[in-house]
């Protein structure tokens, strides 16, 4: 049985949640994510606490949209020279995630060879709770850049996310499904630890999505707005039964996001996309609907009772 049909949807129904990631990373984000949640352009967002636009972020949904459909986005990555983050827990110290400038390293590597599993724990409830602590009601939980998966080293953070979700009533991002992304195949040994982390999940009752897809982060040589259109609309066209997350990373394009971006024209792109009139014609035509993270969540709570 798939999620759609755990939701009440028929099991060939194509159900889509689409994400933007990054929530107050910048104001020019933060701009961004509101318009589109605004114009139901979008289904949902989740949040970056750690980064110095958070606030602006939390005021924005809460005086403007306080049903949004927000999540949690876990960081533990810092990937920008220009532009820094690092923990917010202040219990205890944090060495093993931070270097000595204090800002959390640049890449997921990093984090899976250094990080000590504990100290994750604390950092992540420390995000969850200070989220909660403004005011936002979460619905959802991801994790930026990756960085709890162990796509590198094999060593994955999951179950530690998983104790939170289940203490905070929350959804996560992980497919029930792996699906391969631009032609790369998916090691095998990544597929069965998936599977195992996927059955763990389903012994706690936190509720998952079938697939979790989105366009490549970066720009590929020669890539216009057009060939990004088209790349998105492909995706549409080939969505699954089920429920599929949409990772989306929408921006206006401006000074702010070029100072320190490495990819401000793709986030450009990613905005202008989720409101283009052949986008939502693709979205009709093939006849997916949105749905909302808060979806899932209700699902989970209602298995807890």
């Amino acid at each position: 049985m798939n999620t759609a049909q755990r939701l009440g949807y028929g099991k060939e129904e194509r159900l889509l949640i689409v994400n933007a990631d990054d929530f107050g990373l910048c104001r020019s984000v933060n701009e961004s994510i509101a318009r589109l949640l605004s114009d139901n352009a979008i289904c949902s967002t989740t949040i970056m606490m750690t980064c110095s636009w958070s606030a602006d972020a939390v005021t924005f949904i809460k005086e403007t949209l306080p049903d949004a459909d927000i999540g949690v986005h876990w960081t533990l990555t810092s990937e920008w020279p220009e532009y820094k983050w690092g923990p917010l827990c202040r219990s205890r110290s944090l060495l093993s995630l931070t270097y000595a400038d204090g800002w959390f390293p640049e890449t997921t590597a990093e984090v899976e060879r250094r990080a000590d599993p504990e100290e994750v724990r604390y950092e992540l409830l420390a995000q969850t709770e200070a989220a909660l602590k403004a005011g936002l009601a979460l619905t959802h939980a991801d994790s930026h850049m990756g960085s709890l998966y162990g796509f590198h080293s094999g060593k994955d953070l999951l179950p530690i996310a998983f104790d939170i979700c289940t203490r905070f009533g929350l959804p996560i991002r992980l497919p029930r499904r792996l699906m391969p992304v631009g032609g790369r195949m998916i090691p095998t040994e990544l597929q069965e630890r998936a599977k195992i982390r996927v059955r763990q999940a389903d012994d706690r009752g936190i509720i998952l999505p079938d697939y979790v897809i989105g366009p490549d982060y970066q720009l590929n040589f020669g890539d216009t707005y057009e060939s990004v259109k088209a790349e998105g609309i492909d995706l549409i066209r080939n969505l699954l039964p089920g429920v599929t997350e949409w990772i989306s990373h929408p921006s206006r394009l401006t000074d702010e996001l070029r100072s320190f971006h490495g990819e401000p024209e793709k986030r450009g792109m990613e905005q202008r996309f989720w409101n283009d009139k052949d986008v939502m014609a693709a979205l009709t035509e093939e006849q997916v609907r949105f749905i909302g993270w808060k979806d899932l969540q209700r699902l989970q709570s209602s298995l807890s009772v």
